[in-house]
């Protein structure tokens, strides 16, 4: 009689928690859910009865944040024995869930069957027979991380395994190096193939060979046993062509399966040539900047570009950047972004620094990229039923910025052609015709994740002369107003400020800026650069912390809302990045120094701040009160950062007026043309250490002309001297002096670097941060024997900073410390301070801010 209960009762539970059929087990009916994040809600035996309950697998809210947070569903379900018959087909089975929005960890009865980061892969974790307590209570846990929307695509089901998901795939060259040369060598070219499943699985597999304009060149196959575990399969092949890309064809009879893996390999060390681009701007360029293999930057500037390119770029994982191309989908929803902007920053890099290392690693990334474009032009990492969703369109918006740059560089035309096809696609796709997309839909942040593309598209107009990109970038702008749209130069036209645009998003916004303001380059109409300087405005007088950058929880805050610890997600490196490149722009249409400032403020702070330069690993979100959270995994900002980085020698020197002109004074040389006369100037000294430098011309005949000198925002006593003589300076930020220069002639500069007090505002009130000539300082625990800087207090009315007598920890990249007096429970005490940027390399805790001392 009790054993009779004991069925009925596990029948009924099968009906409230699932359906069991001869296909799968449903997983019907509430789950629990809580909004803590405890290691032990995975646990079996955890008691989760005073959790809520939840009917439908999706929740939201609407706090506007982008920062991570967590929740757990729970569920309890009684599995039938019948669907022990699951397993003979394949030997597994897997729990399938759709899509989990955005990243999961599952558990089944405590234990771990399966992990996902993205939100846009479809999840389908393995499942082995004693995994399950049969005819009893399971428990099924999902830890979710969100931004303030979870959704579960399909009810979780148990199902028989198909062998896409026990079969795993890795390929490599046997016998040499995958990211070396391939042409005219014997080379082993194998497919490994991981069999999951228990079962022994016959098959054949079939390798076909492609060259770099797609074209088969070599076929073999072989008949093969997967046992259980690896299995390496090994085609030996010597490829005439530079470039390779194998298609392996894996099918097994015995389950009506067939699948393709794609493997790419070689490159064309190709000969460079640049290419110029085919339209130039209307409007006028006010500044122009070197040649960047014209200009070398050394100093402190010098170090963190050579950390950059060692430390960052050639160190890059282009595996990783490259493998959800070569086989759809990529394992994270913007996967795609990545190797565009390592392109551009790799080329920007070396278009300054030539290095053989460097070069390969450009040429073997874009092509092997280009080898995996389809037909149709798409060059995305999602799976076909996926195109165009998510961050598909803003992963393109990057292939073309990084193709192009290439293109620009190299003269490679396939870089061009592959940007065309892109651009051909997306006008395809999206428009206003019958059948066509609103681009508005195709990307997050209302919209301006896709809309940004418009950067992209005057980039392709620019280098392909072709007009009907350029009519596309008009109708990107109209988009802005379509219903549900950001309607961007609407809103800056109307409210002028930037936290009112759509969702107040800070890089996704600012990336339309660039799109805008580059169209008003290229048509000279007035309309595309209103706004942005009403963007730009707002953003300097009410959102910009005094490090340059902007946002927190990668938004927009409200007028002087600037919250700077580690918990306020603040300073996004992308976001930084965008600003430099924002200002750039501006810099570049009008020559007015407020844009150098800023960009200025950047560069020696927040910008190369982001970027540790022992490890080249960077900080997502860049704290001024905190630790430095530097890491090398690959996330936007770590792709974004070091493009920043790789620009500052666009705006390091150049011409404003066609006049040559010195902006930042680091050391180094720069070369350029006068009137046809060649002219190289060299700049020694350090100003960051005595505020003087001395610059030496060299020219091989005396030609007359002007050159520009910006006297900084933050310098007082500035002078010039010209082979001795004093020089007047102008009351403007820049001095134009005019004369014959000659070989030899020496310009001596010199200026005072005073301490600047810079106010908490609203968000640190009684607090003060100290500036001293463009660097932000940091007090940094690591150096001050972890000694609280919440016990500190300053006397504003008696600043004396002196430089340090104090050695910095082995390998700290940077000599400038400073030592200060401030207090402590009414004692004095000597406190260091370095520059906020080279400041947390060591992992210490800093702040900027400091508290005032109460007189």
């Amino acid at each position: 009689m009790n054993q009779f209960k004991i069925i009925i009762l596990a029948i009924l539970l099968c009906l409230v928690s699932g359906t069991a059929n001869a296909q799968a087990f449903v997983l019907e009916g509430s789950w629990k859910i809580t909004f803590e994040d405890k290691k032990e809600f995975s646990q079996s035996e955890f008691n989760d009865s005073s959790w809520e309950s939840l009917t439908d697998l999706k929740w939201s809210d609407d706090h506007k944040t982008t920062a991570n947070r967590t929740l757990w569903i729970r569920k309890k379900v009684i599995i039938p024995s019948s669907l022990k018959s699951e397993f003979e087909k394949t030997g597994l089975l897997t729990l399938s869930m759709g899509k989990v929005l955005q990243s999961d960890d599952t558990y089944l009865n405590g234990k771990l069957i399966g992990s996902t980061g993205s939100g846009d892969t479809y999840r389908n974790y393995l499942v082995a027979k004693e995994d399950i307590l049969w005819d009893t209570e399971n428990i099924i846990a999902l830890r979710v991380s969100h931004w303030g929307a979870f959704k579960i695509s399909k009810i979780p089901t148990f199902t028989a395994a198909a062998p896409s998901n026990f079969f795993v795939y890795k390929s490599t060259i046997k016998n040499g190096d995958v990211k070396g040369t391939i042409q005219n060598k014997e080379l082993e070219y194998q497919l490994e193939i991981t069999n999951k499943s228990p079962k022994k699985i016959d098959g054949f597999l079939l390798a076909d060979f492609y060259n770099f304009q797609g074209t088969k060149i070599h076929s073999s196959q072989k008949n093969i046993v997967l046992g259980v575990g690896e299995n390496p399969i090994v085609f030996p092949y010597k490829s005439a062509s530079p470039f390779l890309k194998v298609v392996y064809t894996l099918s097994v009879p015995s389950f009506d399966y067939t699948s393709q893996w794609n493997a790419e390999y070689g490159y064309e060390s190709i000969i460079y040539k640049s290419a110029l681009p085919v339209v130039q701007y209307k409007a006028s360029q006010k500044y122009i900047p070197a040649d960047l293999n014209k200009i070398a930057i050394d100093g402190w500037l010098g170090d963190r570009l050579k950390a950059n390119t060692e430390q960052r770029l050639q160190k890059v994982d282009e595996e990783a950047l490259l493998a959800g191309f070569i086989n759809r989908p990529g394992n994270h929803s913007w996967i795609g972004e990545h190797v565009g902007k390592f392109l551009e920053a790799a080329c920007n890099a070396y278009d300054n620094k030539a290095t053989p290392e460097l070069k390969n690693q450009i040429d073997r990334t874009a092509q092997q990229l280009i080898g995996a474009q389809l037909e149709d032009g798409y060059l995305g990492t999602y799976d076909m039923d996926s195109h165009w969703t998510s961050w598909d369109v803003w992963s393109h918006r990057y292939d073309l910025m990084g193709l192009l740059r290439y293109y620009e560089l190299s003269g490679f035309k396939p870089a061009l052609a592959s940007s065309e096809k892109i651009g051909d696609l997306l006008m395809q796709t999206f428009g206003t015709e019958k059948g066509q997309k609103d681009i508005v839909k195709a990307g997050g942040h209302v919209g301006m994740a896709a809309t940004c593309i418009l950067e992209s598209m005057t980039e392709l107009y620019r280098f392909s002369g072709n007009k009907k990109y350029l009519e596309y970038c008009y109708g990107l702008v109209k988009s802005f107003d379509n219903p549900g749209g950001p309607r961007i130069i609407t809103t800056l036209d109307a409210e002028g400020r930037v936290d009112k645009v759509a969702n107040a998003k800070a890089y996704e916004m600012m990336s339309n800026f660039l799109g805008i303001v580059k169209l008003y380059r290229l048509t000279n109409d007035n309309q595309f650069l209103k706004p942005i300087e009403t963007a730009w405005n707002d953003i300097v007088k009410s959102r910009l912390y005094i490090t340059g950058t902007t946002s927190s929880f990668e938004h927009f805050q409200d007028d002087h809302v600037l919250p700077g610890s580690h918990k306020d997600n603040m300073g996004e490196g992308c976001v930084t990045t965008t600003w430099v490149q924002l200002n750039y722009q501006l810099f570049c249409i009008t020559g007015e120094m407020k844009y150098l400032d800023e960009l200025e403020r950047s560069i020696y702070n927040h910008l190369t701040g982001a970027e540790n330069p022992q490890t080249g690993g960077v900080s997502y979100y860049t704290p001024l009160v905190g630790k430095k959270p530097f890491r090398t995994v690959i996330t936007c900002c770590m792709s974004s950062v070091p493009r920043g980085i790789a620009m500052i020698p666009l705006f390091g020197n150049g011409k404003i007026n066609n006049n040559p002109a010195f902006l930042l004074y680091q050391p180094g040389t720069y070369s350029t043309v006068v009137n046809k006369n060649k002219i190289a100037f060299t700049t020694t000294g350090d100003f960051l250490k005595d505020g003087k430098v001395t610059i030496t011309v060299d020219s091989k005949s005396k030609v007359q002309f002007p050159v520009e000198f910006r006297k900084p925002y933050w310098a007082s006593d500035f002078s010039i001297q010209i082979n001795g003589q004093k020089q007047i300076i102008a009351q403007k930020q820049t001095t134009s002096i005019e004369r014959v220069w000659k070989k030899g002639d020496k310009i001596e500069i010199s200026f005072i670097m005073p301490i600047i007090v810079l106010d908490g505002g609203k968000s640190y009130p009684n607090q003060i941060a100290l500036q001293r000539g463009p660097q932000v300082l940091a007090y940094d625990q690591r150096l001050n024997n972890d000694f609280d800087f919440n016990a500190i207090t300053i006397n504003t009315a008696n600043i004396e900073l002196k430089p340090a007598n104090y050695s910095l920890p082995k390998n700290w990249v940077g000599t400038e410390k400073f030592q200060l007096k401030a207090n402590s429970e009414k004692t004095s005490k000597s406190i260091i301070l370095v520059p906020y940027a080279d400041a947390s390399q060591t992992g210490g805790i800093i702040s900027t801010w400091l508290k005032k001392q109460n007189n």
